[in-house]
């Protein structure tokens, strides 16, 4: 292959990547739309949903804690291949099955689909581009989820079915299996003959699960992510609520500025994309983090109606770049020996960040008062801030550790 072919490929690669994540983020935005048809057309209860959720995230969960593993014995390209083949066929099967039952099943390989995409999309674009490039990837997941209710929308509305979305999406993953198998081979070039660490990809070592876990700074690697999911999923959950049953701003304007969280979200990465190489991930980190913080301060204070409203698009936009800067410097935190088991660990923490905090939010909400809301988000982002920092001071104390061995004291 000449030189330059080499660069080509590599842009093919990438855009094909953030094709994927918009392809991942598409089936998340068709569900909310089309369940209250779904549920019709099943004769299902209202919270039958939450069963389809436990499945797909038991599924999400298990991929990404076990894409290490696969990544070693797959390869990139063909864990690729197969999730999104495996995901094609779930979303398409939706539309076929005639019992409940079987959409938790297929819930369940859906969610096995995704945390594989997810994981695996993460660690390759973490080992071999920058971080701009990391922070486009994350906007692209955006803009699946911005299409997904577009979609869902046109299907009922002109076709009078929720089945046009899914397969609509279904026949997109299928052909992006179909990609991916086609290109299999230049997704990963094979393990270098020469065992220096230093010139390894994070993908090519083979460390077990065991001897990744029994390092503090994956723990600390994965808190970061259980926080951060929890702080921006929280928020969007339940800020409309908060806006409208506490705050008593109008529908309409609770749910422009609502929305608004999500839209400069996606900005901010997309602008994240621009500034990420000049500032570096931890003044990236450290800046969405202060940003965040302040928004959330402003949330709790609460003086007037506008200064809520404002607080909640700044969270937005102050954390946009953090999850993508925290996947990026994944091998600086733990090592490259560790990155790639603890992408797919802090993948698996995601979830259940996502999934637990939210959640505890609710009981708080309910059991007190929807005031501990705010409360609760500048909690979660002041622990993002400390262990964050915290992880700093082990990864220079590390990098520190062999200077002073080979200088010790006179």
């Amino acid at each position: 292959m000449t030189t330059a072919k080499k660069p080509a490929i590599k842009i093919g690669l990438i855009l094909l990547a953030y094709i994927a994540f918009i392809a991942l983020g598409m089936p998340d935005g068709l569900l909310g739309v089309g369940w209250p048809s779904m549920r019709a057309g099943f004769q299902v209860p209202l919270d039958a949903l939450g069963f389809f959720m436990v499945a797909s995230t038991v599924g999400y969960l298990s991929a990404s804690f076990a894409s290490g593993f696969l990544l070693r014995k797959m390869g990139v390209g063909g864990l690729l291949a197969a999730s999104c083949g495996l995901t094609g066929f779930a979303l398409l099967c939706y539309t076929i099955v005639p019992a409940w039952w079987m959409m938790a099943i297929l819930g369940l390989l859906g969610g096995l689909g995704a945390g594989a995409i997810d994981a695996g999309l993460n660690t390759y674009v973490a080992a071999n581009f920058t971080e701009g490039l990391m922070q486009w990837l994350h906007a692209s997941y955006g803009i699946g989820v911005t299409l997904g209710p577009i979609l869902m929308t046109f299907g009922l509305a002109s076709l009078n079915t929720w089945y046009f979305g899914y397969r609509v999406v279904a026949i997109f993953q299928i052909v992006l299996a179909i990609t991916f198998f086609l290109t299999m081979k230049m997704w990963g070039a094979k393990p270098k003959q020469n065992d220096s660490k230093e010139e390894k990809n994070i993908t090519e070592y083979k460390t077990s699960y065991k001897e990744t876990l029994n390092q503090p700074e994956v723990w600390l690697s994965m808190l970061l992510f259980v926080l951060y999911v929890g702080a921006e999923m929280g928020l969007g959950a339940w800020a409309y609520t908060l806006l409208t049953e506490s705050r008593g701003i109008a529908t309409k304007t609770a749910g422009f500025w609502a929305g608004s969280f999500y839209a400069l979200f996606t900005i901010g990465r997309i602008l994240a994309g621009i500034y990420a190489k000049r500032l570096g991930v931890n003044k990236t980190i450290l800046i969405g983090a202060g940003g965040a913080i302040i928004g959330a301060i402003m949330l709790w204070w609460n003086p007037a109606p506008l200064v809520s409203l404002i607080g909640v698009v700044l969270i937005g936009f102050a954390i946009a770049p953090i999850f993508p800067a925290l996947m990026s410097g994944t091998s600086a935190r733990v090592s490259p020996k560790f990155a790639a088991n603890t992408i797919g660990f802090q993948m698996m923490s995601a979830g259940i960040g996502g999934a637990l905090l939210p959640t505890l939010m609710g009981v708080f909400a309910r059991r007190i008062s929807l005031e501990t809301i705010p409360v609760f988000v500048f909690v979660l982002l002041v622990a993002l801030l400390v262990v964050y920092l915290l992880s700093m001071k082990r990864t220079n104390q590390l990098k520190l550790a062999p200077v002073l061995e080979s200088h010790p004291a006179e």
